[in-house]
């Protein structure tokens, strides 16, 4: 997405991983909130804004352990593996890499603390908690926008998991080769690669069709599954290469001074944070179902600082020794696993890795999309009908093309990538801020021009405004450094320049000329 990250980040495919995709937050008094009650239709609720799906949750089941499995999916990726290996081939120490893995995480804790109390404390999921800060019908705007980004990323993520099933189906099936050739397809890619992403896409619409339950059933397997099989890589590649031959610094390049260190440590905690800036914007989907905050903050705990730099720092114990045993580097899982001359653990290994790039993709690229579409016109688009829209949309826009053409990468899913600091930025002002944690939940669910969250027709235009003022410049630090072909630096910084200035912004139009009012305490939700 950003054109800079090539100093940072070795590879393409390191590059829109990264993209796709990511404490101390409120206080820890208790928030006066309608309570959660069943979904039965509130008085003078309008269909328009319900359906069984947007509608407050009857039960929050989930634990820490589930909040803890979500991010293991999220880190146990193809994508998670290159990007922390990728951070240690930045020409710094160790120890430089490991404290901007640890900042950069702790960073990302933080600001999902922060995201998942309105969610969690009301039970509705973003596009719903978004009507309390943009208006009923102006909620549609930072659901629509999000819902793009997610189907690009749901479509490239999709094709980067079948390019992996794509090498372990070639390891068993050479035969196969001549159809791996993009010159023998069509729209760009393979009739190989066809089947490979035929067979994901139907497997993950397959789990996402049958709910909430099956994935986080699905999650809850993946995560631990992955690490089981990092474990077994390690302990092979290091038995192999011997202890004494594997090395704990992969950095490349000419060694930097402490003071030429600090940007690029800078760029490295930056690196961390957009990686995760997507799973971090749709966490609301999944604090809704936690029991409790505490749930959520000991989960986020336990999955983003312990699990990362855990996670981390065994990536880099396989990647190192890599080295000795085959001669070459491997930031790559399936090509590491596809070297080993065992077929099961090629399969074993390609698989699981496989399987849990399909599980970030569901959480963070397909569900959400899917309640953002169903947010757009409830009573026609279901859940599952707006996940199905994000998934065909996936295909229409043939992400094997974006994904090998870096400008494409960075005009289209760059600009829109960059519109996320400023959802983000919008959202806990208005929350934390100006509502001071304070939520109406009928009103979210009335199109009354007598309604809190009418506004202006439905929209409140200091919410609009401030995304404009945020977007413009967050989506200029990613295309203007690229033009001019200087400060390129800048782009790196585009979440936080757009969350920054979204959260000032708000706050400072809703001071000026307030819509959102916050004066009484809220009613208890009608049962």
């Amino acid at each position: 997405m950003n054109s800079n990250q090539d100093a940072v980040v070795p590879s393409l495919t390191t590059v829109t991983t990264i993209n796709d995709i990511a404490a101390d937050v409120a206080a820890e008094h208790p928030l006066v909130l309608p309570t959660v009650t069943e979904s039965a239709p509130f008085p003078g609720r309008d269909p328009r804004l319900s359906n069984k799906d947007l509608d407050p949750l009857a039960h929050q089941r989930w634990g820490s352990y589930n909040i803890f499995a979500f991010w293991m999916s999220d880190v146990h990726s193809v994508g998670g593996y290159v990007t922390a290996g990728s951070l240690f081939a930045l020409g710094l120490a160790s120890w430089q890499v490991l404290v901007s893995l640890v900042v950069g995480i702790l960073i990302v804790q933080f600001f999902c603390n922060l995201v998942a109390k309105p969610s969690q404390a009301t039970g509705v999921p973003y596009p719903v908690i978004n009507r309390s800060i943009f208006g009923v019908r102006g909620a549609n705007i930072p659901a629509v926008i999000r819902g793009l980004i997610a189907i690009a990323w749901y479509g490239v993520q999709t094709y980067l998991a079948s390019q992996s099933l794509v090498i372990v189906m070639l390891k068993f099936w050479p035969q196969l080769a001549p159809l791996a050739v993009n010159a023998h397809g069509f729209l760009g890619l393979s009739p190989l690669g066809y089947v490979a992403y035929a067979v994901l896409w139907v497997a993950q619409g397959l789990v996402f069709w049958r709910g909430m339950e099956a994935i986080k059933r699905f999650v809850d397997w993946a995560g631990p599954a992955v690490y089981v099989v990092m474990i077994l890589l390690a302990v092979y590649l290091v038995a192999n290469a011997g202890w004494d031959h594997v090395s704990l610094n992969l950095s490349a390049g000419k060694p930097l001074d402490f003071g030429a260190s600090i940007p690029v440590m800078l760029s490295a905690i930056a690196l961390v944070v957009s990686y995760f800036s997507g799973p971090m914007l749709n966490f609301g989907d999944f604090s809704r179902y936690a029991k409790s905050f505490t749930s959520v903050k000991k989960g986020n705990m336990l999955g983003l600082p312990i699990n990362f730099l855990f996670f981390s720092l065994l990536t880099v114990i396989t990647a190192s020794a890599t080295v000795p045993v085959f001669g070459t580097l491997i930031t790559d899982p399936i090509e590491t696993v596809s070297r080993i001359d065992a077929p099961f653990a090629t399969i074993l290994g390609g698989l699981t890795f496989v399987i849990a790039t399909v599980g970030i993709n569901i959480v963070a690229n397909f569900i959400s999309p899917a309640f953002d579409f169903s947010h757009v016109n409830p009573q026609k688009i279901s859940w599952r009908t707006g996940g199905m829209i994000a998934a065909v949309g996936s295909v229409v826009l043939t992400p094997w093309n974006w994904y090998s053409n870096a400008t494409a990468i960075q005009y289209s899913l760059g600009i829109l990538g960059a519109l996320i600091g400023p959802l983000f930025g919008i959202l806990i002002a208005g929350y934390f801020v100006v509502s001071r944690q304070r939520v109406w939940v009928e009103e979210m669910y009335t199109m009354s021009p007598k309604g809190r969250y009418w506004f202006v027709n439905g929209f409140n235009p200091n919410a609009v405004w401030a995304t404009v003022a945020a977007g413009v410049p967050s989506i200029a630090s990613v295309i203007i450094p690229t033009v001019i072909g200087q400060a390129q630096w800048i782009s790196d910084y585009s979440w936080f320049i757009g969350c920054g200035i979204g959260f000032v912004a708000f706050a400072a139009f809703e001071r000026v000329r307030p819509q959102i009012k916050a004066d009484a305490q809220p009613e208890p939700a009608a049962a």
